[in-house]
């Protein structure tokens, strides 16, 4: 028998605060009872029949600002119904993988009545987001209090009351204890280490977890072409045309890294539950507007939007505007070209090691402006995208990504591929590669991790005087970490970091076979950015709520994408060499056919070895062995 909710007494007179809501400092006092209502009414009467209260109460408010912060929680019982309401897939005491119900919790491993354990702190967060933004309008027309905050049957509450400015955010808490335990076995103390995947996952969830897998991954896949790099560079590097057996590795690494990173991925995956997690239905996402209907596949009023009208303002306003910043990019790469000429004229009417030193300028002016050209597209990019009026959130992403990617390759790439197939001066390639490569690496270190984390720093030493002037008798500790974490930037997830992978993954198996240092460069960055993006995790940003995954998306394609694009560079880059040519004196035409059968032979990957998951359903799914290749914690 099912149990349900409404048999089950899930109130409790205190509870451990996950989730705290702002709400807009004039909200009127029958829009705040309303929302208290709905958020604590049991599920059958509409409610979420979650734990809400003030973080102050009235004695607390005489002494301390109030800031219109409310609390959100849920007693144990409500969790567990919430975790087999959202499909969370647990292990079972026999070793198979089942989606949870509370009704069987007895048959899953390291459950206890009197554990809370069993279900991960990332994991109750997401339940109380999943159940916040189900709540949805029954009979209301309107927010009490706001009659121009208009709602239908099937609304989301949260949502609306995010858009109207009602609420101005929801945010899960840190766990001051849990975080300290993560730091310590993740970045406190520097040293040369697998990371605690598990322990991450556990705290952020399996999006945020498989980002720092992957980092993790590539970093050392990176390895093995900095190890051959380094005494190829140090012994052949004068001689730019020595290039064929360092590009034929290179083809071989960016085919198989990936391969065996899917491998990889569903291992882990499969061991936290989500490879195979039930998906449902995707709601509108927030921005979504159109005239109120019936939606014909889900039978649900919600705004529609004629398909046509989108792909109207796609092909006529935003693919030619791409197009104008594909054609921005190039005249800019033009004059870096014309600063280029410039500077080695220079050089060589005076021959100074003042000029020498020049002549690295225009490669790192141009590398600034890349870095700046991509960031102001990518908010035009999201302006476009957003203005597409695309309903579901994944089709958002994935018009967002592709408007970048392109951009990015082209702005980041165009000059390299024009002085190694136009220019064929290998020697002006290798100088632009490393200028490139190592300014975009400390630009991004610059702005996305020390810049944020001296900001909080000041921010987090205003708010301690703060609460020292007060100088009360209340124990303030949880208001002064909820004031400190609201004022904390918001983490937009992981497509920057994701994106900031890619380019340096094109610099590595693009061209590096010319500039054999740039896989020890990236191994170099990549290990200090584990440690700067596990600090902007866990210091400078807020608390992001977890996002169950079964991979890192659609990354994957752009990965392989670019790993083809790199076979083909690196397959051509073979044929223009002297020691390929030099095997086919007369006869180009059997040259160039030999190039185009092996970029052919190596653009073709071997399946994923997926047959662990063939004929598995979700209800008894057999746990597989571990993969020696992660390495212990992944």
């Amino acid at each position: 028998m099912k149990v349900t909710l409404s048999a089950l007494n899930t109130s409790e007179s205190s509870f451990t605060p996950l989730v705290v809501i702002e709400l807009a400092q004039d909200v009127k006092e029958e829009t705040k009872e309303w929302l208290k209502n709905r958020i604590i009414a049991k599920k059958k009467d509409g409610g979420a029949q979650l734990l809400f209260r003030p973080l102050l109460n009235k004695y607390e408010q005489e002494t301390l600002e109030n800031q219109n912060l409310y609390l959100v929680g849920a007693s144990k019982i409500r969790m567990l119904l919430g975790a087999e309401a959202v499909g969370l897939v647990k292990e079972c005491n026999d070793n198979t993988m089942r989606a949870f119900t509370y009704r069987t919790r007895q048959n899953f491993k390291g459950f206890d009545d009197n554990n809370d354990d069993f279900l991960t702190m990332a994991e109750c967060q997401f339940i109380i987001k999943h159940e916040l933004e189900n709540l949805r309008a029954k009979d209301e027309k309107m927010i009490p209090g706001y009659p121009q905050a208009k709602l239908y049957p099937g609304k989301s509450l949260l949502r609306r009351l995010l858009t109207s400015g009602i609420v101005i955010q929801v945010f899960p808490l840190h766990d001051n204890e849990a975080l300290k335990k993560l730091e310590d076995s993740w970045y406190t103390r520097f040293a040369l280490k697998y990371q605690p995947i598990d322990g991450i996952r556990g705290y952020f969830g399996e999006t945020i977890a498989l980002y720092f897998g992957f980092l993790e991954y590539f970093t050392f896949a990176l390895i093995p072409m900095a190890v051959i790099g380094l005494p190829y560079y140090l012994f052949v590097w004068e001689d730019y045309d020595k290039y064929v057996i360092f590009a034929s590795f290179n083809l071989i690494w960016s085919t198989v890294i990936l391969e065996v990173w899917k491998r990889g991925c569903a291992d882990m995956t499969y061991r936290w539950g989500t490879l195979l997690m039930k998906r449902k239905f995707e709601e509108p996402r927030p921005g979504f507007h159109g005239v109120l209907g019936i939606n014909p596949i889900t039978g649900k009023e919600e705004p529609l939007y004629p398909s046509y009208k989108r792909q109207l303002r796609i092909y006529l306003v935003s693919l030619p505007f791409v197009c104008l910043c594909l054609y921005f990019s190039l005249y800019v790469m033009m004059i870096y070209f014309d600063l280029e000429v410039w500077a080695l004229g220079l050089h060589e009417n005076s021959g100074s090691e003042w000029t020498s030193v020049l002549l690295y300028v225009p490669s790192i002016i141009y590398a600034i402006v890349i870095e700046i050209m991509n960031r102001l597209y990518r908010y035009a990019a999201e302006f476009l995208t957003s203005w597409e009026n695309h309903r579901l959130e994944s089709a958002y992403q994935n018009h967002l990504i592709l408007k970048v990617l392109v951009f990015n390759f082209l702005n980041c790439f165009a000059s390299l591929f024009y002085i190694a197939f136009v220019l064929k001066d290998m020697k002006l390639l290798r100088q632009s590669l490393a200028t490139l490569l190592i300014t975009s690496q400390i630009l991004n270190q610059i702005v996305e991790s020390l810049l944020p984390y001296w900001l909080q720093r000041k921010h987090g030493v205003r708010v301690k005087r703060k609460m020292q002037a007060l100088k009360t008798d209340i124990d303030a500790t949880l208001y002064e970490q909820v004031i400190l974490e609201k004022e904390m930037g918001t983490y937009l997830g992981t497509f920057d970091d994701y994106l900031e992978l890619f380019l340096q993954f094109g610099y590595v198996s693009l061209f590096s076979c010319v500039y054999p240092l740039a896989a020890a460069f990236a191994v170099l960055n990549n290990f200090t950015e584990v440690n700067s993006d596990a600090l902007k995790m866990c210091r400078v940003f807020k608390r992001p709520f977890s996002e169950p995954s079964a991979s890192i998306g659609v990354w994957q394609l752009a990965f392989e994408t670019m790993s083809v694009i790199s076979v083909v560079t690196n397959c051509a880059l073979i044929g223009m060499s002297p020691q390929v040519n030099a095997i086919f004196p007369e006869s180009k035409a059997d040259l160039i056919l030999i190039v185009v059968a092996v970029e052919v032979t190596a653009s073709i990957s071997p399946p994923i070895n997926s047959s662990f998951t063939s004929g598995i359903t979700p209800n008894a799914i057999p746990l597989p062995s571990p993969l020696p290749m992660i390495g212990p914690g992944v």
